[in-house]
C-alpha cells in the first residue's frame, strides 16, 4: 500500500463584514474543494499548506491558531492519502489561480460554500473550520 500526504487550508476572508470561503474547482476530477497539495522534501505541514495555497490561488495567507483537521481516503487502488488542513485568513481576495490545476474559483459565504463543495468529507471539514473561526 502506497501512502501519500498532502496539506492545505480552508481559506477565508472578511468582505463587507461577511465571512467568505475560497473554493476551487480542480481540473483533475472537476470537484470543488480547498487548496491542497503534496508535501515536498523536508517541508513542515504549515509550509506545505502555505505554498500550496499560494501556488493554486496566488494568495498570501496567514494560518490561524491551532486548527488541524486530517482526512484519509483512497484516490486510487493501492493508495492511501492523508490530507491535513489548516484554517488560513486572506487579507485580500485577489485570486490568480494556477491554470494547470484549477479551472475556476468562488468566494462564498458559509451556507453557499457548504452546498458548493463536492464531497461529504469536505463539508465536514468546512463545518469544523467554520466553528473554529466563529469561536475565536
Amino acid at each position: 500500500m502506497k501512502h501519500e500526504k498532502s496539506c492545505g487550508a480552508v481559506v477565508y476572508r472578511i468582505n463587507n463584514d461577511k465571512m467568505e470561503f475560497l473554493i476551487l474547482k480542480h481540473i483533475n476530477g472537476g470537484h470543488w474543494g480547498f487548496p491542497k497539495g503534496h508535501v515536498e522534501n523536508d517541508e513542515t505541514e504549515h509550509e506545505t499548506a502555505l505554498r500550496e495555497v499560494f501556488e493554486e490561488s496566488g494568495l498570501n495567507v496567514k494560518i490561524m491558531g491551532d486548527f488541524r483537521y486530517t482526512m484519509e481516503y483512497s484516490p486510487k487502488e493501492g493508495v492511501i492519502k492523508e490530507v491535513v488542513f489548516f484554517v488560513a485568513k486572506a487579507e485580500d481576495g485577489k485570486v490568480n489561480y494556477q491554470i494547470e490545476e484549477i479551472e475556476d474559483y468562488q468566494w462564498l459565504q458559509y451556507e453557499e460554500a457548504l452546498k458548493a463543495v463536492s464531497y461529504d468529507n469536505t463539508r465536514e471539514l468546512l463545518k469544523s473550520a467554520y466553528k473554529f473561526i466563529k469561536e475565536r
